[in-house]
Order: structure tokens, then C-alpha cells, then sequence
């Protein structure tokens, strides 16, 4: 199907904070781009799409960039191909090749809630050899943490926004502990508090860029598909159970990564607005923790009890994508080399 972008939005329709259109990586993703950026182009079939490698760049930016109309958007972009029907239509079939992948390598199929969250709980006796925030806190440069800063401002940039789509599709006490959850991510109503917020300070500190999706281009696919993941849950009803799920994951493993991560600011001597962001939530999220684990969760499966497996599937698909992102930056970084596809500048 060829379809073509209708008239430009006005000055001053598009909010100023817009990133532009990334490079393409793919037919996939250079087919959308192009109608996004108003050039007539055919649309990749469901064929073409289930031949992609669910991983990949092409399809995990074909993914990225479709979901960021439902965010803010990309800087030239008509505002009404948010819910254009063929780009509905592409999107669909990536998320069916991703969903499945991730069910299959993710997820062991179980229903046991508990014991799931409690593995999360178990923190590991000194470094495995895979854990990233391990690595930064012992030995790592300071490059190493602008990197894994300019990777992670993909989601921090706008945190809990995509977890935040869940409260509609909850009742009773999940969605009144998951909003008063999400009520301290936005900065309990003080926007200098917002947690993106404290995460743009913390890159201003560390020299990067901190415009909103400044560092996608040089983004691996690996860190893309972790971002989709959360995305593909919020979005979708039928996934409100793995959205709580990968919400769990987050909050309860937090902590204690946040601590390491701020030692290692501190000890390569980066500047408090630096270290604040991760102090922040080393005792935000030990409280946090408690309240997904005891009132979100036994919430959700109080009043829908067959959404168990999904649960676990948003804890383990969200650990097991987060492992691979995490292979990945400690391989190109034990070799002295970036593990971004560009590396931000000095």
C-alpha cells in the first residue's frame, strides 16, 4: 500500500521538544521514515516484516519510531499519522514477530507471581560477570557512564510515561498504590522533582546532550527492544498484566543498582546533579518496591487472577532483554571500544 503524508501541521501545532527523524537502518524502517517525512513510499508487507529478525535494527526502529507518535512525536511529522490505518497495520505485524520472540526466549510460561518477584529480590554476591551496574561501580570510566547515560536517556527522557497507560485498566487498590507510585516518578507534583527532569540534569552534568531523543541514532537495537517492550505493554489492553509485570521488574531491581551507579558517579568525580538522580532512587524505590510488590500486583491478581502468566512474562521478558543490553555493553567496553553505533562527544 502507498500512502503519502497529508498537509504539514501549522506553526506553533508542535511542541518545541520534537526530535527530528532518525536515519533509517533497513527497508523496514526507510519505508515508514520516508512516509513519515511526508515521501510517498510502499509500505512493507506482513511477509516482509515476519522475515525481519525480531532484534534487529530494521525492525526494532520501524517499532521505536512508530511508537514515539503516541509520545511526542518527531519534529515535521503530521500529527494525525498517530493513528493512521496502514502504519497501524505495519506496527501490528512488527509487534506480532517481536511478542513472539520474546515469549519464546523470554519467558518460561509459568504462573508462579511470587516466586517470580521474589527471585527478583535476590541480589547477586558481588559481580556475576553480567551486571552492568557492578561493572561501572568498580571500574568504570567515566566514558563508559556517558555511554550508558546517553543509552538510558531513551527512557529516562521520559520516564514512567509508558507505565503510566496501565491506571485506566486498573481498579481498587492496584491503581490507587500504582498512582501513588507514579505520583513520586513525576515529582509529587514539583516539576523540578520529575524524574526525566533529574535525569536531563544528570546528562548536563556528564556533557551530554540532554534534548529528548537526542541519541537514538546511536542507539544499538538492543537497547531499542527495551524500550519497545515497556511500549508494546502500555499500549495494548490485553498486556496490562506484563505492563505490571515489567513495572515490577523495574522498581524492585532499582535500588540497589542505584546505588551502585552512584558510587560510580561519585568516583569519577561527577558533579551532584549527576549523582542525584540515582541517590534519588535508592530511596525512592526500596519504598516503591513494597508497594508494586503487596498492593499493584496482589491487587491486579485479586481482582484478575488469570493474568498470573502475564505477570511473570513481564518480569522475565523485561530481565531478559535487559541482559542482553547488558552482554552487549560490557563485551565492547572489556575491549576498550563503544558500544553505541556512534559514540557521543567528548
Amino acid at each position: 500500500m502507498t500512502i503519502q503524508a497529508t498537509t504539514e501541521p501549522r506553526d506553533g501545532d508542535r511542541p518545541a521538544a520534537s526530535p527530528a527523524l532518525p536515519a533509517a537502518r533497513g527497508p523496514l524502517s526507510r519505508s515508514v521514515l520516508d512516509v513519515l517525512a511526508g515521501r510517498a513510499a510502499r509500505l512493507p508487507d506482513a511477509d516482509a516484516v515476519r522475515r525481519c529478525d525480531p532484534y534487529g535494527d530494521d525492525l526494532q526502529l520501524l517499532l521505536y519510531v512508530l511508537y514515539e507518535l503516541h509520545y511526542r512525536g518527531f519534529a515535521g511529522v503530521d500529527e494525525r499519522l498517530e493513528w493512521d490505518p496502514a502504519l497501524l497495520g505495519v506496527r501490528a505485524a512488527a509487534e506480532d514477530v517481536f511478542l513472539d520472540a520474546v515469549r519464546r526466549d523470554g519467558g518460561s510460561g509459568g504462573k508462579d507471581v511470587a516466586g517470580t518477584v521474589d527471585a527478583l529480590q535476590l541480589e547477586p554476591v558481588g559481580d556475576d560477570g553480567h551486571s552492568v551496574s557492578h561493572h561501572l561501580q568498580r571500574e568504570g570510566e567515566l566514558w563508559q557512564l556517558r555511554e550508558y547515560a546517553a543509552l538510558r536517556s531513551l527512557y529516562h527522557l521520559k520516564e514512567a510515561d509508558p507505565h503510566l497507560w496501565v491506571v485506566p485498566r486498573l481498579r481498587g487498590r492496584a491503581k490507587a498504590a500504582m498512582v501513588a507510585v507514579e505520583f513520586d516518578e513525576f515529582g509529587a507534583g514539583r516539576a523540578e522533582n520529575v524524574h526525566a527532569r533529574l535525569f536531563a540534569d544528570l546528562m548536563a552534568d556528564l556533557g551530554l546532550d540532554a534534548r529528548y531523543g537526542h541519541y537514538l541514532d546511536a542507539a544499538p537495537a538492543r537497547a531499542l527492544a527495551t524500550v519497545n517492550l515497556m511500549s508494546l505493554f502500555g499500549l495494548h489492553r490485553r498486556l496490562r498484566g506484563a505492563l505490571v509485570g515489567h513495572f515490577a521488574a523495574v522498581e524492585i531491581t532499582s535500588s540497589p543498582g542505584s546505588r551502585r551507579l552512584a558510587e560510580a558517579l561519585r568516583r569519577v568525580g561527577a558533579g551532584p546533579a549527576a549523582q542525584r538522580f540515582y541517590d534519588e532512587h535508592v530511596e525512592a524505590d526500596a519504598v516503591h518496591e513494597q508497594v508494586v510488590r503487596h498492593e499493584v500486583i496482589d491487587g491486579l491478581l485479586e481482582d484478575e487472577p488469570g493474568l498470573a502468566a502475564d505477570v511473570v512474562l513481564g518480569v522475565e521478558a523485561t530481565g531478559y532483554l535487559e541482559d542482553r543490553l547488558g552482554d552487549h555493553l560490557l563485551t565492547a567496553w572489556r575491549e576498550g571500544r563503544s558500544a553505541l553505533r556512534t559514540p557521543p562527544a567528548p
